[in-house]
C-alpha cells in the first residue's frame, strides 16, 4: 500500500495515468475473479456491465446536464441492475453454457450501444464533462482512485472470506454436494453475480472519470476478455493477483506498442508462456513455490 501511495511521487504524469488505469482495471478483474475463482463461473459479459456504468454516468452528465456524482451513482446502479438481469438468466447454467450465455448477453448490450444512436451516440460515442477541479490533476485523481480501489478491494476480500464466500468455494468444488447439504446453489450464484456486477460498475464509473469518453468498444467482447485475462494472468482465485495481471497487461501494452505495431502478437505469446509455465497465474505460482519451499524447510528442520 505504501508503494502504491508513493508511485505518483516518482512517476511522470503519463506514467501516473498508466498506474491509475491499472488500479481501475484491477477492480474489473477482481469482480470477474469473484465468479471465476470462487464460484466456478467464468463470465465474458462483464465488459458490458463495466461499460454500461460508463455510458449511464456520461449520458446523465453530458446529455441531461445532471450532477456528476449522481451520474456516478446511477452508473453503478445501472451496472448492478444489468448484472441482476444477467444473473437471473445465467444462474442455472455452468461451465461452457454459462460462458456462452454471458457472451451472448454481452453481445446484445454491445449491439444496443452501437445501434441506439439517439442515446449512445452510436459509433461516435459520448464525451463527458470532465473531472471536478479537485481531482483534475493526474496525481490527485490517482489518490482518489486509490482510496476507492482500496475500499473496494477490502469489501471484496471480506466477501470471499465470509461464510457466504466459503459456500461459493464449496459450489465451485462440488455443486452436487452443496445441494445435498441444503444450500440454495442458484441463489448463491445469483448473489455472487450481483456482487461481482456491482464492483464492475464501480470500475466503469472510475473509468468514466479517467477517460471522459465512452463508445461501443468499451462494452465489446474484447473488454470482457481483457478483464478475464488480467484475472487469469494474476491467478484465478487469488483476488490480489488481479493487480499483478492488470499491471502486466496494461504496462506490456503501453511499452511494447511504443516499439512495434505487432504488440498483440507479443502479448499473445506472453499469455501462452504464462499458461504453460504458470497455469495458476503469477501469484498462484508464487504461492505454490513458497509452499514447496516452506515444506522443504520444515523437513530439513
Amino acid at each position: 500500500m505504501a508503494v502504491l501511495a508513493a508511485l505518483p511521487l516518482v512517476l511522470s504524469s503519463y506514467q501516473t495515468s498508466i498506474a491509475t488505469q491499472v488500479l481501475i482495471f484491477s477492480v474489473l478483474a477482481m469482480s470477474i475473479d469473484i465468479l471465476a475463482g470462487y464460484a466456478g463461473r467464468t463470465s465474458v459479459g462483464h465488459g458490458a456491465i463495466f461499460g454500461v456504468s460508463t455510458y449511464v454516468a456520461i449520458y446523465w452528465t453530458s446529455s441531461i446536464g445532471g450532477d456528476l456524482w449522481v451520474g456516478v451513482a446511477l452508473g453503478i446502479l445501472a451496472a448492478a441492475a444489468l448484472s441482476a438481469v444477467f444473473g437471473l438468466l445465467a444462474v442455472r447454467t455452468s461451465g461452457v453454457y454459462f460462458l456462452l450465455l454471458t457472451l451472448a448477453l454481452g453481445m446484445i448490450v454491445w449491439g444496443v450501444c452501437l445501434r441506439w444512436t439517439g442515446i449512445t451516440g452510436g459509433e461516435n460515442g459520448l464525451r463527458g464533462i470532465g473531472r471536478p477541479d479537485f481531482i483534475a490533476d493526474d496525481k490527485n485523481f490517482y489518490y482518489a482512485v486509490l482510496i476507492v480501489v482500496s475500499l473496494s478491494t477490502f469489501v471484496m476480500w471480506r466477501f470471499v472470506h465470509s461464510p457466504f464466500g466459503l459456500a461459493l468455494r464449496g459450489i465451485r468444488d462440488s455443486e452436487s454436494r452443496m445441494r445435498s447439504l441444503g444450500y440454495n446453489v442458484p441463489l448463491h450464484v445469483f448473489l455472487a453475480f450481483l456482487m461481482s456486477g456491482l464492483f464492475a460498475g464501480i470500475a466503469g464509473a472510475l473509468y468514466m472519470l479517467f477517460n471522459n469518453f465512452v463508445s461501443p468498444s468499451t462494452v465489446e467482447l474484447s473488454q470482457s476478455v481483457s478483464g478475464l485475462l488480467m484475472a487469469v494472468t494474476g491467478g484465478v482465485g487469488t483476488l490480489f493477483g488481479s493487480f499483478v495481471g492488470a499491471a502486466a497487461i496494461i504496462v506490456l501494452e503501453n511499452v511494447v506498442s511504443s516499439f512495434t505495431a505487432r504488440w498483440p502478437t507479443i502479448l499473445g505469446l506472453t499469455f501462452v508462456l504464462i499458461m504453460i509455465f504458470a497455469p495458476e497465474g503469477v501469484v498462484g505460482r508464487a504461492r505454490v513455490l513458497l509452499a514447496r519451499w516452506g515444506s522443504r524447510r520444515s523437513l530439513e528442520g
